[in-house]
C-alpha cells in the first residue's frame, strides 16, 4: 500500500467519522487530503523511505478563522485516532520535519512554501519561487474539500506560470546549459579540473530537468525527486531522461581529454569524451523542441543563443529587461 492510499484508507476508516461526530458544524469546512512534504506525496514512496515521516495520516488544512477556533480541540481528536492501521505502525516523525500532517492552516500551509497565503503573486514574484516549492504545495491528493478554499488556491498554482515567467525561466535554463555543459565541462576536462567538471556537469543536468518541467508546463520537484519524476512528462521526459541517467553514470574520463588542444579551436568537440556527445544531444533535441513549438527561431547548435531568442518573445517590459540568466 503507498503512502496516499494509507492515507485516504486512514481517513475514510476513522477521521471521517471522527469529523462528523465531533466537528458537525466544521466539518464541511475542512480540507482533508495528503500534500506537501515527503515522498508519498509525489507518489514515490517505497521501503527505503518508510524509515521516517511515514504512517497512518492525513492533512486537515483550516481557515485562518476556523484554525484559531477549534485547532486545539481538533488535534486533540486526531492524535486520539488508533495509532495502528492495516499492519502499520505508528507514524514516525522526524523532530526537525515540522508539521506535515495533522491541523493546518491554509494560510501557513502556502505562506510558508511560496510567501503568499492566498496564491496571488506578482510577475516579479514568480520569477523568485523555487520551483520545487510550488511543486510541494500542488502535489498529492485532496480528499474532500466543501469549502472550496484550499482547492482554489491549488488550482490558481497548477494552472502554471504567467507565460512572460515561463518564458524567462526557459531562457534561463537555455543560458545555463550552454554555458555549463556545452562550453564550461569541456574547458575544465582541458584543464584537468575534475571537480569542477562535475558540478558543471551538474548544473546542466538540473537545468536541463527544469527545462523539461517548463515545456510540459509543470513544477519540477526537489532534487531528490526530479529526475525520476521527468518520466511522467509526455514532452521528451523519457527520451531526455534516460539520455542524462547515461550522463550520469558515465562518470569522468581524464584519458578521453589526453589529446593536443587546438588554441584556435577552443570549442571544438572532443568526440572522445561521450559526455560531450550526450550534452550535445540533450541540446539538440531541447533545440528542436523549441522551434517546434515556435519559443525560439535560433538555428546556433549553442543552445545559450536559443534563450536570447525566448527572451524576444517576453511581452512585459521588466521581465524582458532582466539578465538573461535571472530566474
Amino acid at each position: 500500500m503507498t503512502g496516499m492510499e494509507l492515507a485516504k484508507a486512514y481517513y475514510e476508516t476513522y477521521g471521517k467519522r471522527m469529523l462528523a461526530e465531533e466537528f458537525p458544524n466544521y466539518v464541511d469546512r475542512i480540507a482533508v487530503g495528503l500534500a506537501g512534504e515527503g515522498s508519498e506525496c509525489f507518489g514515490f514512496d517505497d521501503a527505503i523511505s518508510r524509515d521516517h515521516d511515514f504512517g497512518p495520516s492525513f492533512c486537515m488544512w483550516l481557515t485562518k478563522e476556523d484554525y484559531q477556533t477549534i485547532a486545539p480541540a481538533l488535534r486533540l481528536a486526531y492524535n486520539a485516532l488508533p495509532k495502528d492501521f492495516y499492519g502499520y505502525p505508528p507514524r514516525k516523525e522526524e523532530p526537525f520535519g515540522g508539521e506535515r500532517v495533522g491541523v493546518l492552516c491554509i494560510d501557513d500551509f502556502f505562506r510558508r512554501q511560496i510567501g503568499s497565503a492566498d496564491g496571488e503573486i506578482t510577475l516579479r514574484q514568480w520569477v523568485y519561487i523555487p520551483e520545487s516549492r510550488l511543486a510541494t504545495v500542488t502535489n498529492g491528493q485532496v480528499f474532500v474539500d466543501g469549502l472550496g478554499q484550499f482547492t482554489k488556491i491549488r488550482n490558481k498554482l497548477l494552472a502554471f506560470y504567467p507565460e512572460d515567467v515561463r518564458l524567462k525561466k526557459m531562457a534561463a535554463r537555455a543560458a545555463v546549459m550552454g554555458q555549463a555543459g556545452q562550453y564550461n565541462y569541456a574547458r575544465c576536462m582541458r584543464r584537468g579540473e575534475t571537480v569542477a567538471a562535475q558540478h558543471a556537469m551538474s548544473e546542466f543536468i538540473i537545468n536541463t530537468i527544469s527545462m523539461v518541467f517548463l515545456l510540459n508546463k509543470r513544477y519540477m520537484p526537489y532534487y531528490k525527486w526530479m529526475h525520476r519524476a521527468m518520466y511522467s512528462l509526455p514532452v521528451l521526459g523519457s527520451e531526455v531522461g534516460d539520455l542524462l541517467k547515461e550522463l550520469a553514470e558515465n562518470g569522468i574520463s581524464l584519458d578521453a581529454w589526453d589529446c593536443e588542444v587546438l588554441e584556435n579551436a577552443p570549442q571544438a568537440l572532443n568526440s572522445a569524451d561521450r559526455n560531450v556527445l550526450l550534452i550535445e544531444q540533450i541540446c539538440r533535441l531541447i533545440a528542436d523542441e523549441l522551434r517546434r513549438e515556435n519559443l525560439s527561431s535560433e538555428t546556433n547548435s549553442f543552445i545559450t543563443h536559443h534563450g536570447i531568442s525566448i527572451m524576444s518573445r517576453i511581452r512585459d517590459p521588466q521581465i524582458r529587461a532582466m539578465h538573461l540568466m535571472e530566474g
